[in-house]
């Protein structure tokens, strides 16, 4: 589809149309909340993991500091302090090697089930399921591919540092060797660099995104689709991650819904950020479902799964699974 023309804007809109109708028939917002909840019993373990990765590349404290800084900007100090929190008391500690080992199976058992979890809702979104008798082997590769979207999440964080690391090298350097050029009291120099270095960590940021949602439809919901279809949704994902990220964002800055929570309140912070992520993807989930079939080349069951198909169920008024 070429951009700016009249025919880009009909499709576009009728992919939306379509997105809206399928997020409301598969009951996204459930799904939405299903995932919240088991995320919350694996964000520590998620992120011991990835803070793992972080550590094996860049080094231990101080990097680990830049993730919570990163956490931080989300979600907000008290929110960001309880997530650290979790982190510490369920950290492995220096025991023996039976004690380790078990600590870490079990770290690598709690942060994949919510991918696991992600993947049942996707599945519902993309129509498939898994074949039946495929039990174990279905197990195997579920958390094998769950914890690959961990490792994943650990290097596009890593990715994400050392762009940030190289951009505030490049802000300083350019600040401390540039001429002064003043109008109205106003660096122009140091204005306009600001605003490149912006403009450049928000499209590297999009592209971080854009490789984490795109993973994510790629490789996780039991389907078959071009990557050329995985684009599209991605990129849109991506973009209404960010725009939706600077709306949440003030939201809690200006509504402050955790305020009548008391100390439950930073839970409640953690809820609807997870909340709000997963409505996201979900919904970038339905848009790529929609554009690959109407304007792509579709989507398949895998080897080892079935499409699902459903047919309304005249007494009752809702459908009925035929497989």
């Amino acid at each position: 589809m070429k951009i700016l023309t009249k025919k880009f804007y009909k499709d576009a809109f009728a992919v939306l149309k379509a997105t809206a109708t399928g997020f409301g028939e598969d009951r996204v917002s459930k799904l939405s909340a299903a995932l919240s909840y088991y995320t919350i019993f694996a964000i520590a373990p998620l992120l011991i993991i990835v803070l793992a990765v972080v550590s094996f590349v860049l080094g231990e404290e101080a990097q680990q500091g830049r993730v919570f800084e990163e956490i931080n900007e989300y979600v907000g100090p008290e929110a960001a302090e309880l997530i650290q929190s979790l982190i510490q008391n369920l950290a492995v500690g220096k025991g023996s090697i039976i004690a380790t080992i078990i600590g870490v199976g079990t770290l690598i058992f709690a942060s994949t089930k919510v991918f696991i979890e992600m993947q049942d809702s996707l599945n519902m979104i993309f129509n498939v399921k898994p074949k039946p008798k495929r039990g174990w082997v279905k197990l195997l590769i579920d958390r094998a591919l769950s914890f690959s979207i961990v490792l994943i999440l650990g290097f596009l964080l890593v990715a994400s540092l050392l762009l940030n690391v190289v951009i505030s090298f490049v802000s300083t350097t350019l600040v401390n060797y540039l001429p002064e050029f003043s109008v109205f009291g106003v660096d122009l120099f140091d204005e306009t660099t600001n605003i490149a270095l912006y403009i450049v960590n928000t499209l590297m940021t999009f592209f971080v995104l854009a490789i984490l949602f795109g993973s994510i439809f790629k490789f996780l919901p039991d389907i078959q689709i071009k990557w050329k279809d995985v684009r599209a949704g991605a990129y849109f994902t991506a973009i209404l991650f960010m725009i939706g990220k600077w709306a949440i964002g003030l939201y809690m800055q200006h509504a402050a819904p955790a305020s009548g929570y008391g100390a439950a309140g930073s839970i409640v912070i953690i809820l609807l950020w997870i909340n709000y992520i997963s409505s996201i993807l979900f919904f970038g989930a339905e848009f790529t479902e929609k554009n690959a079939e109407m304007f792509g080349e579709g989507i398949h069951p895998s080897e080892i799964a079935v499409r699902i198909e459903q047919k309304e169920a005249l007494d009752t008024g809702g459908t009925v699974d035929t497989n």
